[in-house]
């Protein structure tokens, strides 16, 4: 078995200029006790996501970070994957948005494909790659996948990106319609994550942050 390298430094740089995912990480690390800072703080660049991948792409910003700061960083590449558009937008998920980040066209862009298909209400999945690179060039990689409905039209305004097209498969609510509590579904020490990203950061502090105090 692979052993994975623990995470020992105090200090974790969040490789995201992402305000919706900072504001998740910063929600999921608050119990840990770490100083964390943004790449968007620290004046980095964001790197162009040029990977084939979720992981690809997670390693990239990273390790961009890692090395820029010269500390650990914490990456997170996501996506929404449906079934009937050949896992697309997938990787693109944030390219389909264009470069206003306009995550209501991009909703209508995923139900106009389904449209064109003749699928009212699709499925798909959520997938979340949370990526620790070190400034060394080494990487751990964890992966949070959750099943569901894309429905239309978009309910809730909670959350960002495509959560008001997605209900998690045994509610009745999208992820729109949840507070940031409900849509992890996870606390420390809890076994059970409801959100992509919560089931990837749970193996996260499962893998890395094992027997460390806060």
């Amino acid at each position: 078995m692979i052993k994975v390298r623990k995470l020992t430094e105090k200090k974790l740089v969040i490789a995201s200029h992402n305000q919706g995912k900072i504001r998740e990480l910063r929600d999921l690390l608050g119990p840990y006790g770490y100083e964390l800072v943004t790449a968007g703080e620290l004046d980095l660049e964001e790197p162009e996501e040029t990977g084939l991948t979720f992981e690809e792409n997670a390693a990239l910003k990273a390790l961009a970070s890692a090395r820029s700061a010269g500390m650990p960083a914490l990456s997170d590449d996501s996506g929404l994957a449906v079934d009937a558009l050949d896992g697309a937008p997938g990787i693109y998920s944030a390219r389909w948005a264009g470069p206003d980040k306009d995550f209501p066209m991009a909703m209508g862009l995923v139900h106009d494909a389904l449209q064109k298909k003749r699928i009212d209400d699709g499925r798909g999945r959520f997938v979340s790659v949370i990526c620790l690179a070190w400034p060394d060039g080494h990487v751990e990689y964890f992966r949070g996948e959750v099943e569901g409905a894309i429905v239309w039209p978009p309910r809730g305004d909670q959350g960002f990106g495509y959560d008001p097209i997605f209900q998690p498969d045994g509610y009745k609510t999208t992820f729109g319609e949840m507070s940031a509590e409900e849509k992890h579904g996870w606390k420390r020490g809890q076994d059970v994550a409801l959100s992509h990203r919560a089931r990837a950061f749970k193996l996260f502090t499962e893998q890395c942050l094992e027997g460390r105090s806060a």
